[in-house]
């Protein structure tokens, strides 16, 4: 009984890891499709430009000798946020501004700028995925003795969880104690009123569109302590960061944290083979075990979970945390 809970507790910890990466960059997705009514396909694209961003400020880093080298994630955090913060403030003065209030065709024309930025990193950056490696003070893990399966907590998940929360603080108090925090709120709520007293409104709309960019960007920092990096990193995750906003409901920023929190934990524990594992010694639950193996993948997990997402949105159609109110009426 121990093992099985020592086994669960490790899976629901890298879960957390992968849903906490999702949450950052559907923290920007809300704040884009959730508060301005933009469907941002290439959000995934600005995770990318991240990515490299962080690629790009570790080989210089490098080149610098130690100790620089050890620092350059910290470095590359605001550097990343920079970048996919300026690409988004261009992507929304040149394109986006103009189609305010029509979905379909913002949907269509980030589409045509996610393939725009794939193609232009594969001509002038590389075609192949790169490595980023972590400083060796991200390495290895925290060990926990725990009977005959010793946990170990691997540092760079640990610092992925510690910067979404980083990252979900600063969003709350931004938006809720900042003065361009509630001219953000005010614009999302009544626009045409907001207008009226001397809110400059495409200001607010830029600005917006920057900071969910930035975020996206701070995401794709994260995804490089995971894996490696390509052009079609962003591709990985933009699904699943859009099911986080939509299930947990549009523009509730507490939602998108147990529905990123849920969806990176079911994930990972039926992808990984974790419930597989668990259930193999129980004889009665072979039929169970032998379902879930057949989806122990990354991309049958994710076939899975997709599965039971429009399950639930056939129940709760607006999400966990439903927008109540005026809110839900615009």
């Amino acid at each position: 009984m121990v093992d099985f809970i020592v086994q669960l507790l490790i899976g629901a910890f890298n879960g957390i890891s992968i849903g906490s990466v999702l949450l950052i960059s559907a923290l920007g997705l809300a704040i884009v499709f959730g508060l301005m009514g933009v469907i941002n396909l290439a959000h995934g694209e600005l995770m990318m430009l991240g990515a490299y961003t962080t690629f790009f400020v570790q080989n210089i880093f490098n080149a610098l000798g130690d100790p620089w080298a050890q620092v350059y994630t910290i470095a590359a955090i605001p550097a990343a946020f920079l970048v996919a913060a300026l690409v988004g403030l261009i992507l929304e003065r040149g394109v986006i501004r103009f189609l305010y209030g029509r979905p379909l065709e913002t949907l269509l024309a980030t589409w045509g700028v996610s393939l725009i930025l794939r193609q232009l990193v594969r001509t002038t950056i590389s075609a192949r995925n790169v490595d980023v490696t972590a400083p060796a003070w991200l390495r290895g893990g925290l060990q926990i003795p725990t009977g005959n399966i010793p946990i170990q907590l691997p540092y760079a998940r640990m610092f992925i969880i510690v910067l979404t929360i980083a990252c979900v603080v600063g969003v709350y108090f931004f938006l809720n104690a900042s003065s361009w925090g509630l001219r953000i709120r005010s614009v999302t709520q009544n626009r045409e009123m907001s207008a009226c007293l001397g809110i400059p409104t495409a200001t607010v709309d830029a600005l917006t569109f920057a900071i969910g960019s930035g975020l996206a960007g701070i995401a794709g920092c994260a995804i490089t302590l995971l894996g490696s990096v390509g052009p079609n990193t962003g591709q990985n995750y933009i699904i699943d960061t859009f099911m986080v906003v939509v299930v947990g409901g549009v523009g509730n920023l507490f939602g998108s944290i147990v529905s990123a929190m849920v969806i990176g934990i079911v994930t990972y524990l039926i992808g990984s083979g974790t419930f597989a594992v668990l259930l193999s010694p129980m004889d009665s639950m072979q039929p169970v075990v032998a379902f879930f193996e057949f989806f122990a993948s990354s991309s049958m997990a994710k076939v899975m979970v997709f599965a039971l997402i429009i399950g639930f949105l056939q129940i709760k159609p607006a999400g966990i945390f439903p927008q109540k109110g005026r809110t839900a009426e615009l």
